[in-house]
């Protein structure tokens, strides 16, 4: 069983130090306590033998007119999550809102309609798109769907959204095959904007890009975000991708956050083991600091979600693992820049800097978790 914070709507708080700051913007999206897991089946009866747990028990507010990343590696559970806030994937527990309604209760007409409030543009551009159609006949699908309009009034306004992206209109009569990976991103951005939702699921949008169009279309995400009224949760295996357009970053290992703060305080002042390990992976341009810099090497493979290890998921791989982590899950400590983090090195060892954690224990108080009002 997971930390009492990720349980669902009867959540106990997390402990802290400090009361947290006054919250900014209402949140658009709020999970808590989700879980997915996947029944794994044997034999010609499919017996059900055990359950793979992709995401497990992630509460996490995306705020109005913000960006916030949501990063980890291969199977952490990330792209499962953004499926399930899509309502693609039907959750095993908890709860997913937006705008404070439970959209896990819609159905049929209720779900198609709020389903213009949220978009998505997936990993592979080429996939997205069916390569015996136009552009124009692609993007003019979502139209049909929630809009009266005569064809000239959908061109126009596919039109206007191709220049919002950086793309001539003359593209939309174009096949997929005929644009370049880059170029097809930018198209799939307009097609999901073209319903005017409130919230973009970005599921690793540039990895399969180039580098050199992989800053051009985060470029373009950024100045997106800045100017319309549109929130994101971007997801991305690489830190370095999502810091300059989050807000707020949330770190996935094997289905649960560890650790979910302010972008930049995520990037520089890290809490979590892991968020220490992914950083170190980054390399920097300056080959001096490169140099001097302490690669992080975790030992060994990410644990089976399908057979997690007891305690912190993370103990197996963590070079500071103490008794504690092997047996206890570790609850929500929320630090006084902003961050929740789950680690008992906040509670019951030294931080991450090497320097001996104060003793909370007689002015630890009870206080809600960012969002969570």
């Amino acid at each position: 069983m997971h930390a009492p914070l990720r349980t669902g709507p009867a959540r106990d708080a997390v402990s802290s130090a400090v009361a947290p700051p006054p919250v900014v913007g209402t949140a658009l999206l709020e999970t808590r306590g989700l879980h997915k897991a996947f029944p794994i089946e044997r034999g010609i009866r499919r017996r059900v033998v055990g359950h793979v747990r992709a995401v497990d028990g992630v509460d996490l507010v995306v705020r109005a007119g913000t960006t916030t990343g949501l990063v980890g590696e291969s199977g952490s559970g990330k792209t499962t999550f953004g499926r399930l806030v899509l309502r693609l994937l039907e959750p095993t527990a908890g709860e997913i809102l937006f705008d404070g309604r439970d959209i896990t209760e819609l159905h049929g007409n209720e779900l198609r309609t709020m389903r213009r409030n949220f978009q998505a543009v997936f990993q592979d551009p080429y996939s997205s798109f069916d390569p015996t159609n136009t552009i124009l006949d692609s993007v003019r699908e979502p139209m049909k769907t929630y809009f009266e309009l005569g064809k000239n009034e959908q061109t126009a306004r596919a039109a206007s959204l191709f220049e919002l992206v950086g793309l001539s209109p003359e593209y939309l009569h174009r096949y997929p095959s005929e644009l370049s990976g880059g170029q097809l991103q930018r198209a799939a951005l307009a097609r999901a904007m073209v319903v005017e939702p409130r919230l973009l699921v970005l599921d690793e949008p540039v990895s399969s890009l180039d580098v050199s169009t992989q800053a051009q279309v985060v470029n373009l995400f950024a100045d997106l975000g800045q100017r319309l009224d549109i929130s994101f949760l971007f997801i991305a295996h690489d830190l370095s991708v999502v810091r300059h357009v989050s807000n707020r970053i949330a770190v996935m290992y094997l289905g649960r956050v560890v650790e979910e703060g302010p972008a930049e305080t995520v990037y520089t002042r890290f809490k979590h083991p892991y968020t220490e390990a992914l950083l170190s992976a980054i390399p920097v341009p300056d080959p001096v600091i490169q140099r001097q810099r302490k690669r992080i090497v975790l030992v060994g493979d990410q644990p089976s979600p399908a057979k997690p290890p007891p305690g912190c998921h993370f103990h197996t791989r963590c070079p500071y693992a103490m008794d504690i982590c092997r047996t206890v899950d570790p609850e929500g400590f929320f630090t006084a820049d902003g961050t929740t983090v789950f680690c008992h090195l906040h509670t019951s060892g030294p931080m991450l800097a090497g320097a001996p954690l104060a003793d909370h224990s007689a002015s630890l108080k009870t206080v809600q978790p960012p969002g969570n009002e």
